[in-house]
């Protein structure tokens, strides 16, 4: 974001160098003794003794030879000299400093140019922004600041030098007003339909960081997986999630699974992990076929390293086989039950056994019937089922009514943004 900013400023400044030397109608009126023409006012009119040696200045200049046009020019010892010509001085000494990228004399000269009434309006911003460009070049982002605030305050619209301002903001460590001003930035391109950057969101994060604002960084990582879904922002913001004061840690089995589901489960202990608490929440199959993705991942591998995740996939996988032989059974007794709770858990059971549609008619029945504790859990539940049996539009519709403080908003929130943009 910053280099095309800056890019942009250099050029204008280039822009201006090439453009300030001396016009045409003033060399007409350089000749000495020439009058000049009938159409110029007084006020725009250069004698000989200013004209003659800007005129030399200007051959100086086109010869880059800077120490002897800026000679020339101080030779200029006329005391009662019209404005128009101290504005003329000024401007070849300006293009002098833009071309020769002598900072300390445009530092010197621009500020009187810009203030000028002999300054076409037309070039009044693209001053400033070279002298910006000057303060940027020699880091002095409090004067750049000045001058950046200047350039909106006299009309400047230029969003590359909107970049700028909120740069140099962030630079002199004013972090509440660069967060401002690149948040109004960032509504904008979303008001009209269209995404931030990358770079603008990364920047918005790392402003959130120098204020330890939490909830700030978690608005930027949300917003990044929203349009920039890549695994490490997921890992932060899921991190993020799981380690918070108030979360709960019967949703971290949750948790697990939106990562599962995009391929962010990838260390051995992170299968062990979630295999374990998928067996001790009663669902062996999805335990099972955790720990095997893990070994057909090669993450998981035969050694003594891995017994732990070896002796569980063998509990894994008889309890099951139990569940299967027993679900039946069990099916029966949860009907019976006053409240969908036993429904909910066997349907996921079916569905983490990739009997999605029993599953799912069982878990649909167990909200029916509510009497539920955490009935918002439940329907996370259910609408992970769907996204698990590729039922897309009927996750998202789910997801999207989940309510709940304790991270099952949050989940389903992340899961439906998941959907809509899978990760890549």
């Amino acid at each position: 974001m910053m280099s095309r900013t800056r890019n942009t400023a250099f050029a204008l400044i280039l822009s201006i160098a090439g453009g300030v030397v001396i016009p045409g109608a003033m060399q007409t009126a350089y000749a000495e003794g020439e009058q000049a023409p009938q159409e110029a006012s007084k006020e725009k009119t250069v004698s000989a003794e200013v004209g003659k040696p800007l005129q030399e200045a200007q051959a100086l200049l086109k010869d880059k030879k800077f120490p002897e046009a800026l000679a020339k020019i101080d030779s200029i010892t006329v005391e009662k000299k019209t404005p128009y010509e101290t504005f003329l001085i000024d401007r070849t000494r300006a293009a002098i400093a833009a071309i020769s990228k002598d900072d300390k004399l445009a530092a010197e000269v621009f500020p009187r140019l810009i203030d000028s009434d002999q300054l076409p309006p037309t070039e009044h911003l693209q001053f400033i922004v070279a002298l910006i460009t000057v303060y940027d070049r020699k880091q002095d982002y409090a004067q750049e600041l000045v001058w950046l605030q200047r350039y909106f305050k006299d009309g400047g619209k230029d969003p590359a030098v909107h970049d700028l301002l909120i740069r140099a903001y962030y630079l002199v460590g004013d972090y509440v007003h660069a967060g401002e001003e690149l948040k109004i930035d960032i509504a904008a391109v979303e008001k009209a339909g269209t995404a931030p950057t990358d770079q603008q969101l990364r920047f918005l994060y790392s402003i959130a960081a120098k204020q330890n604002d939490k909830a700030g960084q978690v608005v930027a990582l949300e917003k990044l997986v929203t349009y920039y879904p890549k695994k490490d922002v997921w890992n932060d913001l899921l991190s993020r999630l799981q380690t918070r004061p108030n979360f709960p840690e019967r949703l971290l089995l949750d948790v697990y699974r939106l990562k599962f589901s995009m391929g962010l489960v990838e260390s051995a202990g992170q299968y062990g992990e979630m295999a374990d608490l998928a067996q001790r929440a009663g669902f062996s199959a999805e335990a099972k076929k955790v720990l095997e993705a893990g070994y057909k991942a090669g993450v998981l591998r035969d050694g003594a390293e891995f017994a732990p995740q070896k002796q569980l996939l063998a509990q894994a996988t008889k309890s099951a086989a139990d569940d299967l032989r027993t679900s039946a059974q069990t099916e029966s007794e949860v009907k019976k039950s006053k409240d969908g709770l036993g429904l909910i858990n066997l349907g996921f059971s079916y569905v983490t056994n990739d009997q999605f549609d029993k599953g799912i008619g069982l878990m649909e029945q167990g909200v029916a019937v509510g009497g539920v504790k955490r009935m918002e859990e439940a329907k996370l539940h259910l609408a992970t089922a769907y996204a698990l049996a590729g039922r897309k539009e009927n996750a998202i519709k789910e997801f999207k009514i989940v309510q709940g403080s304790d991270g099952t908003a949050d989940l389903a929130r992340y899961w439906t943004m998941q959907l809509t943009n899978p990760i890549h």
